[in-house]
């Protein structure tokens, strides 16, 4: 085991791009009370939370999210492409191998109740998140956590240099949580605690008085479940939201007349994905795939409906992302993608593609593109569905083309190229032994070089066989009213409040 310099800043020596080591000093916890508090603040985004348990099935759900990085902790905080800071953890280490990872915590943490954070803790909590067997967990395969009161050590199978950046999303709870510990009033380790919680309804929260770090400026936090993208715009402008996202580019051009209303733009790592399920007989062929591409017209469509938060995306991935590869883009060409269908024999006659959506924001691009293929004679059934038939449909591959906005957590192409693409995830109908060897050559080198060389060879074989269309990278918008200070997302792009405060 070495220890890694302390430093919060990637560089070019051995692991350090992806494993640069924190080292701070810390307190115990302030006495209940301390902290600048006031005023209380209502937000809402596009996505209800069904969930509030960082480490289950939902832990990745977007609602989910958002509640999680308010009400617990990491060990560590993405700051960057290979850059990390500490949260509960003080110092973290690796072997020459990149197995092995030991983390320190920091002195004098503790949950909402008051109690001690152990190693235990974060060791329950990982293993928690592994039997889950949801798609975060996904990133776990044959890891091994051991912990004492102060240390966790996590050890994986083969070389995973990614494996702190995968850590990011891993929250701590009580080693003591079960699933009915998340129906109530859960402990927590960050800076909010819960007030109340309903599912598919609001989430109140107020201060952590334990927590270690700064404490909240606000005296209460409600998360609304306000779906209707209308009615949070309405919200905003009357003064009952201090802030929203998940909003189309028509309501930012609107909301910029308002003078009580302030825009947020935050670059995070989300594309705008639509993969074509290559078990579909008609998908099969990568011509055809590629043809499909060709059909549309994504830059009218951006141009268009994201002309605030979108550009044409040239990779699978968003270039905060640490593996990163620029390839050429598809140029749309109506005739010549109606030629190559032809020639690769798509029958045009027997065939229609399920198109399959959930967010209603996505409603009028998912119809732009159906036109765009019936221009050149390709059917389309274009299929709104329920987010949890979504889910599930989308993981029992019950589609031909779906769309969704992938983002990579910790800013690594191992979260997404590694998780997502090989055969054995079995999530596009995609399967290619040449992309797996890649794919593992890229997750388990410890030369970021060769990682980031091997990630650029996986990208470009991705981009080529159209496993997927890639058309737009995405800005995070977010409205605030005047009256909110302190507002900003985090690495990934995703609303933190914990330094927010709220005049009248």
């Amino acid at each position: 085991m070495r220890s890694l310099r302390p430093a919060a800043v990637a560089t070019a020596a051995f692991l350090t791009m992806i494993i640069t080591a924190c080292s701070t000093t810390t307190t115990g916890p302030a006495a209940p009370g301390a902290g600048e508090t006031g005023g209380e603040l209502a937000v809402a985004g596009q996505f209800p939370i069904e969930s509030i348990d960082p480490n289950g099935k939902l832990a990745i759900d977007g609602g989910t999210r958002v509640a999680s990085i308010q009400l617990y902790s990491p060990l560590l905080r993405t700051i960057g492409p290979g850059e990390f800071e500490g949260v509960a953890a003080e110092t973290w280490d690796a072997d020459a191998a990149a197995r092995t990872f030991e983390f320190t915590l920091k002195e004098g943490i503790a949950f909402s109740d008051g109690s001690p954070i152990t190693g235990q803790d974060v060791a329950a909590s990982f293993t928690r998140t592994v039997e889950s067997d949801g798609p975060y967990s996904a990133n776990f395969v044959g890891v091994e956590v051991e912990a004492t009161d102060r240390t966790v050590t996590f050890t994986a199978p083969a070389a995973d240099p990614a494996l702190p950046a995968k850590l990011t999303g891993l929250m701590i709870t009580p080693a003591s949580a079960t699933v009915q510990s998340y129906e109530g009033k859960p402990v927590t380790s960050g800076p909010f605690a819960v007030e109340s919680f309903s599912p598919g309804g609001d989430l109140v929260m107020i201060p952590n008085q334990h927590y270690w770090g700064d404490k909240p400026k606000v005296d209460r936090l409600t998360i609304r479940s306000i779906p209707e993208l209308a009615t949070r715009v309405t919200a905003l402008g009357t003064g009952e939201l201090d802030v929203i996202w998940g909003i189309s580019d028509d309501d930012v051009r609107q909301l910029r007349g308002n003078p009580e209303i302030k825009i947020e733009s935050a670059v995070g790592s989300a594309v705008i994905t639509m993969w074509m399920n290559a078990s579909t007989p008609a998908l099969k062929d990568a011509k055809v795939r590629r043809a499909l591409w060709q059909a549309v017209d994504f830059d009218t469509l951006i141009t268009q409906l994201y002309p605030e938060s979108g550009k044409p995306a040239d990779s699978v991935l968003a270039p905060t992302v640490f593996g990163y590869a620029p390839q050429q883009p598809v140029a749309h060409d109506p005739d010549a993608a109606k030629q190559a269908l032809a020639d690769a024999g798509f029958d045009f006659e027997n065939t229609t593609l399920r198109f399959h959506f959930s967010q209603t924001q996505f409603k009028q691009w998912v119809q732009s593109v159906a036109s765009d293929l019936a221009a050149v004679g390709v059917k389309v059934e274009v299929l709104e569905k329920e987010q949890a038939v979504y889910t599930e449909d989308l993981l029992a591959l019950r589609w031909d083309i779906n769309i969704q906005q992938v983002g990579t957590l910790g800013l690594d192409a191992s979260y997404n190229l590694g998780r997502l693409y090989t055969c054995a995830a079995k999530r596009t109908g995609y399967c290619n032994p040449d992309l797996d060897a890649l794919l593992k050559k890229a997750g388990s080198s410890t030369d970021p070089a060769a990682r980031e060389q091997a990630y650029a060879d996986a990208t470009a074989l991705i981009w080529t066989e159209a496993v997927g269309m890639y058309p737009m990278f995405v800005d995070n918008v977010f409205a605030t009213r005047t009256t909110v200070s302190g507002f900003v997302a985090d690495g990934e792009g995703l609303p933190r409040f914990d330094n927010v405060s709220v005049t009248e």
